[in-house]
């Protein structure tokens, strides 16, 4: 059984609209990425995130309504799945309600459009269209108030009616817009015929409502509008010109045409440089902005008078990302979305006719290609977090064009550097302190060293300064704890003293020194108390509002040596202990030094000791947790009961391989979060009631203490092994992604964990002299800054296909890490014998590229593979295997065998001898390769096949004889072959074990292993990408909870509704052009499973309800816990 779950949402945005949904005052932006409905506040800052709402179904409609009833505008969204609805904002309730439900009877049986659905709203307010299929418009009317003098009161004015199909004889429409200046609703229909000649047509509609026995009828009749053969082929859209000009313009690739619909008269406008437009939004009644397929945008304007149209004039204002949608929003603000590049909001200066671009939002779509760089893991040790997956850094080729590029996608929390004080290596610790009692934030750092410790001072400004000498602290040892206290003291502890200094003066008001030659190995404090093991032994507690006098003291035996204390920030009367031999942690009076309650931490399965400990609030309103690192890497956190001095709710997770140091980081109100380092450094946050545990994006951290300075506000201070700096830390995990811009279409990434070097394949394209021209590259790109290394230049017409690393013989015997590269050409007129070549390159000392041999094949190298040093190469219509032949002084590719696919091969996957090839259109293929003995050829063995017809798009293999699908209607399958069936034909034929409808087409997967514990509840075992954008984590469940959360996913989809009251076993039906299930097959949904925890605890009891008595709501939040951390 399958689980599936997105790392990082879709970003690709195609349908947007401003509208006053929130407030009756203030516009907003509503944005649809994928199946995620984004809306934006416009603020002087820039765009922020107000709501994200999930929709069940990929979002193809976007409109807005004002029914006369409310005070804010309504939300017409339609899906994919032929469904259509309203939504509205309920400000009391402060939450998205679905108003009206449509289902579009002519869609279930016609063609979806080619050019898209569109829905557009008559000027008039009567009625609005819908094209949904080819050759059916839907008309749907807005309920009207009654007519003057009538007395009947007619319920939902302003709301949408009953729904009415027309045919029209029109199919391949490329754009559509209502005219203005009439009574009647007039559509306007640019459109293509059979030729490809493109026509311009206007009709009428006309509603009429049905009685109680018969629907409702709308008819479409033509106008005197119409114009034949339109002389500009590429135009691609209408847009209506509002009164009291009227009339239309039809934009073309290289003239813009004004057509007055009153007479059919024609005004055509050529441009000075033919170009592709690709969007378009008004700016008021005369001014236009356009946007073409080269990140061009341009301002239209009309030259009219009165009623007359004169000419029109296009002006370049400047390059944004290839758009999809405009939205003006108002004083010469405009959002771009996007779905190949990034999407931004620009700001259009009329006077200069010239844009700047204010924000940029970060989009990843398309994803064409990626690879996994490292898991967050440590590859060899033999340990692994439980949450490398959710750590893995993704690399991808994002992007066309103009708006490729290398992407790095990493989710956890991310830490922006505010500057690098210096380069300095041996930190141990870090403190932030005030050096006035007058000032409200800190202002210097204390860095601690094995035998030294060293000061800088901070200026308001951010001017730094390393001290000599401060307010009498000793610089000559290591610093153990240095605090500001109560009464403008400060307090700093060694390795051989503790001292109360006055902050003003400087000087020391109190010292404590250990007896004899004993030495202070640990300390802890807070404003009344300085806690300090003395020896390992002894435990000493020293009063700092009585300058030092000791309250009480404690000597243990050397069977009980203390690893680790800390002390309660807060006014407390008791400590925690932990302990080497036993693994024990105490908690310790302070009065006295008793111990209250030992917990044992260790136990027969884990010998380890604790560390470092940490008693903190990390939710409001809840008692403390204390955290225990171990010296093996774990971390275990309690609940701490005040009152009864107890410690309850043991959990464990491992971060690491070596113990992890605690500090506090105040996020605000009394709660902190707490930054872990280790090898793989944490944070450990409190969210929806439970502790979360997130990667941090720093590779290493040695130590880290909060700076909250006028310089550096709400900062940190890190070191790690080679410098000392100041960053901001996020307050939770979010994606964090890292660009390198090349202006190319990175159409493949391979990555050399060895050459430590990733090699791409792009494909850029340039205007010249009116002409495109396309040219494709290899290079080679350093894995740290994304720095470009070397680059090697195909040939004319050439465009690479497929790249990967391989280690391969170097014919002596050695294995060595090169780059195979398979291209393909685009030229006809090429020898019909040479379709492609596939290349190895190699990687010199100086990081530049070198062709080691090269092959010339008949078809193009759609995809490439390793089996045991060969390379597996799949053409346009066969699958080959090549070896390395050295019998010359130029290593050789030589042909060993081959396998016809049924139509072409698409990707292939290969392990051990077994190669699955995902073909066009007939699905999965099993073929198993055999060495040749004794003179006979080797051979390529056709063992299994999926017998159904499915446009596959990508193919991995995630298990023994098991392969996970993606077809380009958005399904993924996984099939299983068995190979102990009964019959031949048990055995031939590859069984679909579970299916479903992601909404997305995956471009590429990737197959990943990550070591997890026995009683893992899934066990991750590939990335999906998709072409919105969007990463998805795949795995298997274990057996043992495939009942649960199968039985846990209908109960939540029965407890919790969506926009649209569409189900979710419809959402997630498997469908294509073939055959459409009812529900997913085998397949759990991890967005669902973990919506979960964000269900209120009444809710939560109604699902863990339908479970029946064999789990409890603190169980099942456990199990969902556990399978948020994984991404």
């Amino acid at each position: 059984m399958a689980y599936i779950a997105p790392i990082h949402k879709a970003t690709s945005v195609r349908h947007a609209l401003k509208l006053r949904f929130l407030d009756p005052d203030e516009d907003c932006l509503i944005v649809a990425k994928a199946n995620q409905l984004h809306i934006y506040r416009d603020t002087e800052k820039g765009l922020i995130s107000e709501h994200v709402k999930t929709i069940y179904g990929k979002i193809t409609i976007l409109q807005k309504l004002r029914p006369a009833s409310s005070s804010t505008d309504h939300l017409f969204i339609g899906t994919d799945r032929s469904t259509q609805f309203t939504i509205y904002w309920d400000q009391s309730q402060r939450r998205l309600c679905t108003g009206q439900i449509f289902s579009d009877t002519a869609s279930v049986s016609g063609r979806e459009s080619q050019s898209g659905e569109k829905c557009l709203v008559d000027p008039t307010g009567q009625l609005m269209a819908l094209e949904l299929v080819e050759g059916v418009v839907t008309v749907i009317p807005f309920v009207q108030p009654p007519k003057k003098g009538s007395k009947r009161e007619i319920p939902n004015v302003g709301k949408l009616g009953i729904p009415a199909p027309a045919r029209i004889a029109e199919l391949f429409i490329r754009s559509a817009a209502f005219l203005h200046g009439s009574k009647t609703p007039r559509l306007a229909l640019l459109y293509e015929d059979g030729h490809r000649n493109v026509h311009l047509r206007a009709k009428e509609i006309v509603y009429e409502n049905g009685s109680d026995a018969e629907a409702p009828v709308a008819d479409l009749s033509d106008t005197k509008c119409s114009i034949p053969n339109l002389p500009d082929r590429g135009a691609n859209y209408v847009i209506p010109v509002r009164e009291p000009v009227c009339g239309l313009l039809i934009v073309g690739e290289s003239s813009i045409t004004y057509v007055d619909d009153r007479n059919n008269q024609t005004k055509v406008d050529t441009l000075d440089e033919p170009t592709i437009f690709v969007a378009w939004a008004a700016l008021d009644d005369l001014s236009f902005i356009l946007a073409d397929d080269y990140g061009k945008l341009f301002l239209l304007e009309l030259d009219v008078d009165g009623q007359i149209f004169i000419s029109s004039k296009v002006t370049t204002l400047g390059e944004i990302s290839r758009a999809t949608v405009l939205v003006p929003l108002g004083n010469g603000r405009v959002f771009v979305g996007s779905h190949q590049g990034d999407s931004q909001l620009i700001q259009i200066e009329s006077h200069r006719r010239s844009i700047q671009i204010l924000q940029t939002i970060p989009n990843i779509a398309p994803i064409l290609d990626f690879t996994v760089m490292d898991m967050g893991d440590r590859t060899g040790e033999g340990q692994t977090n439980e949450y490398s997956s959710g750590q893995a850094r993704i690399v991808t080729g994002s992007g066309a064009f103009q708006n490729g590029s290398l992407r790095s996608v990493r989710s956890g929390v991310g830490l922006e550097d505010q500057g690098i004080l210096a380069e300095m290596d041996g930190i141990r610790e870090l403190f932030s302190v005030r050096s006035s009692a007058a000032i409200e934030r800190v202002d210097t750092l204390v860095v601690s060293f094995v035998n030294e410790t060293r000061i800088f001072s901070f200026t308001p400004d951010g001017e730094v300064e390393e001290v000599e000498a401060f307010k009498s602290y000793v610089l000559s040892e290591n610093t153990l704890v240095a605090a500001n206290t109560p009464l403008d003291r400060m307090i700093q502890v060694t390795s051989t003293s503790v001292r109360l200094i006055d902050s003003e003066g400087g000087t020391v008001i109190s010292e404590w020194h250990p007896e004899g030659d004993s030495r202070i190995t640990n300390a802890s404090s807070n404003d009344e108390q300085v806690l300090v093991v003395v020896g390992g032994v002894s435990l000493v507690v020293l009063d700092i509002r009585s300058e030092l006098n000791v309250i009480a003291k404690r000597i243990f035996d050397n069977d009980n040596q203390i690893a680790c204390v800390t002390i309660p920030q807060t006014s407390s009367a008791i400590c925690f202990v932990g302990f080497w031999q036993s693994g024990a942690v105490d908690i310790v009076k302070l009065d006295n030094l008793e111990t209250v309650h030992r917990e044992a931490i260790t136990d027969m399965d884990n010998v380890s000791v604790p560390r470092n400990l940490l008693l903190t609030q990390i939710f409001d309103e809840q008692p403390p947790t204390l955290f225990v690192a171990m010296a093996d890497g774990t971390v275990v956190s309690f609940t701490f009961d005040v009152k009864q001095s107890r410690l309850s709710g043991k959990k464990s997770i491992v971060l690491g391989t070596q113990q992890a140091n605690f500090c506090a980081v105040p996020r605000g109100n009394g709660l902190f979060n707490v930054f872990a380092t280790c090898e793989h450094p944490s944070l450990i946050y409190g969210s929806e009631g439970r502790i979360v545990y997130s990667a941090v994006t720093a590779d290493e951290a040695i130590c880290v203490c909060p700076f909250d300075s006028d310089a550096y506000p709400s900062s940190v201070a890190i070191a790690t092994p080679d410098d000392l700096r100041i960053a901001l830390v996020d307050e939770e995990r979010r994606t964090h992604v890292k660009d390198l811009q090349l202006q190319e279409t990175v159409r493949r990434v391979a990555y050399s964990a060895k050459l430590r070097a990733f090699i791409l394949g792009t494909i850029r394209r340039t205007i010249d002299n009116g002409v495109e021209v396309v040219k494709s590259h290899v290079k080679l790109v350093d894995e740290v800054n994304f720095e470009l290394l070397a680059t090697f230049e195909l040939n004319s017409e050439e465009l690479v296909e497929s790249v990967i690393r391989a280690e391969l013989d170097d014919g002596n015997g050695e294995l060595v890490e090169r780059f195979v590269v398979g291209t393909g050409y685009l030229d006809d007129e090429q020898d019909e014998s040479i379709r492609g070549r596939v290349m190895i390159f190699d990687v010199l000392e100086d990081r530049t590229l070198r062709v080691l041999t090269e092959l010339s094949v008949r078809g193009a190298c759609r995809c490439l593979g390793i089996m045991d040093g060969k390379i597996v190469a799949a053409l346009i219509k066969t699958v080959v295997i090549y070896s390395l032949n050295f019998d010359s002084a130029r290593p050789d590719l030589v042909k060993r065998t081959s396998y016809r696919t049924s139509t072409a091969p698409i990707d292939i996957a290969v392990t051990g001898n077994t190669i699955a090839v995902a073909d066009l259109m007939k699905s999965v293929s099993i073929v198993e390769y055999s060495a040749g003995h004794a003179g006979a050829p080797d051979k390529l063995t056709e063992v299994a096949r999926h017998f159904q017809v499915t446009w596959a798009t990508a193919v991995a293999h995630v298990a023994e004889d098991t392969f996970l699908e993606s077809d380009a209607e958005g399904n993924l399958m996984v099939l299983h072959q068995n190979r102990h069936g009964v019959t031949e034909d048990d055995r031939r034929r590859l069984e679909v074990t579970s299916e479903m409808r992601l909404g997305e087409m995956v471009n590429r997967i990737r197959r990943i292993s990550v070591p997890v514990s026995s009683d893992a509840v899934v066990i991750p075992r590939a990335f999906l990408a998709t072409v919105d954008g969007s990463i998805h984590l795949f795995a298997l469940v274990s057996p043992k909870h495939q009942d649960l959360l199968m039985r846990l996913q209908t109960a939540i989809s029965q407890s919790v509704s969506s926009l649209g009251q569409i189900p979710f076993s419809q959402y997630r039906a498997f469908r294509n052009s073939v055959r459409a299930t009812e529900e997913p097959f085998r397949f759990v949904d991890g967005e669902l499973i973990e919506g979960f925890l964000s269900c209120t605890e009444e809710v939560q009891r109604e699902i863990v309800g339908r479970l029946g008595g064999s789990v409890d709501v603190e169980g099942v939040r456990g199990v969902v816990e556990g399978l948020r951390r994984l991404h």
